[in-house]
């Protein structure tokens, strides 16, 4: 487990909050295992039926820590931490439910794309520079964005790195609701329980319907996490880190 992340059970919902907020919520491997390990013990758990993602107020995550990016860009292994928590997004069996204030980089946005439910907050804008760092897109996004927002959208939001508003993000399909930062929470969890109240077998195989066959969204994230390891050793990615890093001194 990680003291970062901080997980409780609220009623019927279970609640998965990073809470690193003097890093903005960067994921660490020790946070990626225990966020997939909530994950997956939260649905296969009878009590729970919603499952919930916070941050911390003007942070929901400033996406992966770096320093772990460039000890793999250095020669070291990563391990199956990050893929782990894709796989429990992406497979997951029970509704999933995202409150995001603030900083939404990287795995903050791609996250929300996995959620049956986003509510973010009007300072929030959701950025994924991965091309930037000379890596790929990642947990599926490649897939889902172009078919929730259309190509040029998807572009725009992968390929350029141009960050998108939290209204922007609304009027593409992107996420649920735009909501003022002392309410969020209050409507995260008024959502939860509405699903929770919800027959949990009819809900169940309607999310089904919904999400339909999950074998090419598996495919994906394995096809993009392929790439995003060979890129993590690039030379590209490796000057990218190195230059931020540097920045950052």
């Amino acid at each position: 487990m990680s003291e970062h992340v901080v997980v409780q059970q609220r009623g019927p919902v279970k609640v998965v909050r990073m809470n690193r907020p003097d890093k903005k919520n960067a994921i660490t491997r020790a946070m990626y295992a225990a966020m997939a390990g909530a994950l997956v013990s939260a649905d296969a758990d009878p009590s729970v039926r919603v499952k919930v993602i916070l941050g911390v107020p003007g942070a929901f995550t400033a996406g992966n820590d770096l320093a772990d990016f460039l000890a793999v860009a250095q020669g070291g292994e990563g391990g199956t931490e990050v893929f782990d928590f894709l796989m429990a997004l992406a497979t997951g069996g029970k509704p999933l439910v995202s409150g995001v204030d603030g900083v939404a980089v990287g795995i903050g946005t791609t996250i929300n794309l996995h959620c049956d439910l986003t509510f973010a907050t009007p300072r929030t804008a959701f950025h994924t520079p991965f091309v930037d760092l000379g890596l790929v897109p990642e947990a599926g996004s490649s897939l889902l964005v172009p078919a929730v927002a259309g190509r040029q959208q998807a572009f725009a939001l992968l390929g350029l790195g141009e960050p998108f508003t939290a209204e922007r993000a609304q009027a593409a399909g992107l996420i649920y609701k735009v909501v003022p930062e002392d309410r969020l929470e209050t409507e995260v969890f008024a959502a939860a329980d509405a699903i929770a109240a919800k027959p949990p077998e009819a809900l169940r195989i309607a999310r089904d319907l919904m999400l339909g066959g999950r074998d090419a969204l598996v495919a994906r994230i394995r096809d993009e996490s392929a790439h995003f390891r060979a890129r993590l050793k690039s030379a590209e990615a490796r000057d990218a880190f190195m230059a931020f890093m540097a920045r950052k001194k």
